[in-house]
């Protein structure tokens, strides 16, 4: 990672930890700590992603990239703790506060998900081919709807595939089987993922080199 994205990544989490500080205290009670949680399973995708630079075989690769994948939905999932503006609010804390403190977990849980999936995007497609780092990139994000739904709905954490799987699998089985009777959890996942996939193109585009200017004499 370039030593000045590194220095923005921090420069983000230490804003947010200011912005949480500052709500914290005009409060006077921990509603919003779990932000921190949040952000900290936010980051996790990324720390596993940096790993892939030191991995040339594909056997060592796959275990950490099925990891990878069971936690990147932590990333986007933050967005969805914008449902908890005005939750437990009191006179001392304004409106804008609150949004701006949500905002500012959600954008950069976001970004660490975005940073971790291009430089998976990047691995596959140097060591496959481009087609390969794309579909597997759009791919995770379309999974990541209903990754990020099963969180905040059924409140399913990535761990439970190692503490209750069992349970688990038959949930995400019953909705696979009958998605006449879960509606709202394919409506989710396919807004939700498109979104993220739009976010995800708006951002790649955004990183595409200008052409230099010329001069015309």
């Amino acid at each position: 990672m370039p030593r000045r994205v590194l220095l923005l990544n921090l420069l983000a989490c230490f804003w947010c930890c200011a912005v949480l500080n500052v709500r914290l205290h005009l409060a006077g009670h921990h509603h919003y700590i779990f932000l921190l949680w949040n952000l900290f399973l936010a980051a996790i995708p990324l720390g596993l992603s940096l790993g892939l630079g030191r991995l040339n075989r594909l056997a060592l690769a796959l275990p950490l990239l099925a990891v990878w994948l069971l936690f990147f939905p932590n990333a986007p999932y933050v967005l969805t703790d914008l449902i908890h503006l005005n939750a437990r609010r009191s006179g001392q804390v304004p409106q804008w506060l609150d949004l701006l403190m949500l905002l500012s977990f959600a954008l950069v849980s976001l970004w660490f998900g975005f940073q971790s999936l291009r430089i998976v995007q990047h691995w596959l497609a140097r060591r496959y081919s481009r087609a390969a780092g794309w579909s597997a990139a759009l791919g995770t994000l379309a999974l990541s709807g209903f990754g990020v739904y099963l969180g905040r709905f059924p409140r399913w954490n990535s761990w439970d595939i190692v503490h209750r799987p069992q349970l688990l699998l038959q949930d995400i089985a019953g909705r696979v089987l009958d998605p006449v009777q879960h509606a709202q959890t394919w409506g989710f996942t396919l807004g939700f993922g498109t979104l993220l996939i739009f976010g995800y193109l708006f951002w790649i585009s955004a990183m595409t080199p200008q052409p230099a200017e010329v001069k015309i004499d």
